[in-house]
């Protein structure tokens, strides 16, 4: 098509056409939301169970731990360690916002106040909130689209989640990089309420799995801790399989066994 820029009305109608392009294709480009949603659900699908292994390094030692853990939508979640000896049995149960420890050795419920969310899980780099309340992410956040980036190979959507006024979570921001191609979470950093970075989580090792796509290994590095880090590999998974509500309990999270 061929415009005369010297004729103003042609000039208009140039500027006019490009502005109509602009708008139809930014018109079937996913929101930053909607990219959130379709991350959270290729980490958990509707529903979800796998085996996997905890390593806390630090500088002078190292400790693992196994686990399974079992998901439900966005508000059920259950997590069983099943080595070693002196941690077995120890579990953790999210319904909806509220969420609890069992702790076997003295026979306890404890019930994890939000005051405790930001505290290490079983002494790892991850939180409580992290581990058992990560679809947190699409209810109680607002989220940007920054920009695309490279991680690991994989170009990913920069998104930038900032909490909603009075919502219950630990951290003030989280920045995700999630791949255009898989909506797997790349890479995610942890900010809070004064915008200093905490935690920084990288994933590795994407593999087909349980039907899907899942980085099998997460590396979870605090900022401010040299040589700290907490690796977790995952080895089995399934999805989307029917698992009932009453599952997700303190009296199962107590009769579970290895």
């Amino acid at each position: 098509m061929y415009f005369d820029l010297n004729d103003k009305s042609s000039t208009l109608a140039k500027i006019a056409l490009l502005c109509c392009v602009t708008i139809s294709s930014s018109a079937f480009a996913k929101s930053a939301t909607e990219i959130v949603i379709l991350s959270d659900k290729q980490m958990r699908g509707d529903s979800s169970y796998t085996v996997s292994t905890m390593n806390i390094i630090r500088p002078d030692w190292t400790r693992s731990m196994s686990m399974k853990s079992w998901t439900k939508g966005q508000d059920l979640s259950l997590v069983l360690v099943t080595a070693p000896a002196k941690d077995k049995g120890s579990a953790s149960l999210k319904r909806q916002k509220e969420m609890w420890n069992w702790i076997p050795s003295i026979e306890r419920v404890i019930k994890i106040a939000p005051s405790m969310l930001s505290q290490s899980w079983m002494g790892s780099d991850f939180t409580n909130d992290d581990l058992i309340n990560q679809s947190s992410i699409v209810v109680d956040y607002q989220h940007r689209l920054i920009e695309e980036q490279i991680i690991d190979g994989d170009n990913s959507y920069v998104i930038d989640a900032i909490a909603k006024p009075d919502a219950p979570v630990v951290w003030s921001k989280i920045r995700l990089w999630v791949s255009t191609e898989s909506y797997l979470q790349r890479k995610v950093e942890f900010y809070d309420e004064f915008d200093d970075l905490v935690n920084t989580m990288e994933t590795f090792d994407v593999k087909q799995m349980g039907g899907r796509l899942i980085a099998t290994r997460m590396i979870m590095i605090p900022a401010d801790k040299p040589g700290n880090k907490t690796e977790m590999l995952t080895h089995e998974a399934q999805f989307d399989f029917d698992i009932g509500d009453d599952f997700f309990s303190q009296s199962q999270m107590k009769a579970l066994r290895d």
